[in-house]
């Protein structure tokens, strides 16, 4: 029991609900989480540092040592009391994600809720705030508004971007395909975003997917959904861990071998031919066991010459590549003819983007935060 006191002295909370933020405290350094009685979670991880949240909203500190060169602290005022819910975008796996209104700022919001007392979605939810945090203005990623916790749910709310045009897929839902100069200006937007994970914040995103590309009504494109991203600490740096949606899954992957960024690549390869085209190229429906079995033994699947440009047909078999060493990076593939074909046309995003969108939807957004 007297370790037990011991730690919790250790993990006072840096952030308390009556007091607001006070200075740092020595923390155990290995990844764990703390909950204070001042209704306060403290999340602790090796690689990432200390997170604290409570009810007014989360403080990052770099380092877990108070006394260590680099400790500094950002805080993210996002109060839960602040916010009210007007309805769900979607579920998955690991999280829920609601609709809501900021009110001081009145602003539309989408709330991600994460249950803290599962590890896998602790460390799913360290990495995405990580992530997000480190990459607040960058325009092909989704921005990052601030996070707090509930002591009633257990659960932390991120507080994200609201993209009101939806997902890729949900584009595809509405019309069979997307035009060809659509998808040039929307993926020079979305392998910005991907360059900047994988050259700047060395992270493998690992679920690239059209229902994690999204997009807003003023047509811009951005990656979002970074709870399952590893780090990597150098180029040369391999993952080694099966994780993500088997569908877009590339075939290093599902060999279960070590692997880093072109992985991500094959994923956006293929979620371009399925925009493209209206069709995933797999027969995904006979289950996970034959899907894994067509992407490891059949060709590469390649766009129709006779219907689709050139330049699309070579984005997607450069992508499409079984051998991730030959695929190209993404900085590389900004420079791809397909990608620059259409810079000097007169592409509008955000019409497209308006004319696929329900109009009733938007009408019930700003209904909604008028009220």
């Amino acid at each position: 029991m007297a370790g037990l006191e011991e730690l919790k002295k250790k993990l006072a909370p840096l952030f308390d609900a009556e007091k607001g933020f006070s200075a740092g405290s020595t923390l155990d350094p290995s990844d764990s989480y703390m909950l204070s009685d001042g209704g306060t979670v403290n999340l602790l991880s090796r690689s990432y540092g200390v997170y604290n949240f409570n009810e007014l909203g989360l403080q990052k500190c770099t380092s877990w040592l108070a006394d260590e060169s680099d400790h500094s602290e950002k805080t993210y005022r996002c109060a839960s009391h602040e916010m009210r819910i007007f309805g769900a975008i979607g579920s998955g796996a690991s999280s829920v994600v609601q609709r809501a209104v900021h009110i001081p700022t009145h602003r539309i919001i989408a709330l991600k809720k994460i249950n803290i007392f599962e590890k896998e979605k602790r460390n799913q939810l360290l990495t995405e705030i990580r992530t997000l945090c480190e990459a607040p203005c960058n325009e092909g990623l989704v921005e990052f508004h601030g996070a707090f916790y509930m002591p009633d749910s257990g659960q932390i709310s991120i507080a994200l971007e609201y993209m009101d045009g939806g997902s890729l897929a949900d584009i595809l839902r509405m019309q069979k395909s997307i035009p060809e100069p659509i998808l040039s200006s929307m993926f020079k937007k979305l392998l910005q975003g991907l360059s900047y994970l994988h050259g700047v914040r060395h992270l493998v995103h690992r679920d690239i997917k059209p229902a994690n590309l999204l997009v807003n009504l003023k047509g811009r494109p951005k990656i979002t959904d970074f709870g399952i991203s590893a780090g990597l600490e150098n180029s040369i740096a391999m993952c080694a861990t099966f994780v993500g949606t088997v569908t877009y899954m590339s075939p290093e992957r599902i060999r279960n071998e070590s692997y880093s960024y072109p992985a991500d690549i094959w994923s956006i390869g293929l979620a371009l031919f399925e925009c493209g085209t209206g069709e995933f190229p797999y027969a995904a429906s006979e289950g996970p066991v034959n899907l894994m079995l067509q992407i490891l033994e059949d060709p590469s699947p390649s766009p129709s010459r006779q219907n689709f440009s050139p330049e699309f047909c070579s984005f997607v078999d450069d992508c499409l590549k079984k051998d991730a060493e030959a695929r190209p990076t993404a900085d590389q593939l900004l420079s791809h003819p397909f990608i620059t074909k259409y810079e000097h046309a007169k592409v509008d995003l955000a019409a497209f983007v308006r004319s696929v969108f329900d109009p009733m939807q938007r009408m019930k957004d700003l209904a909604d935060v008028s009220t």
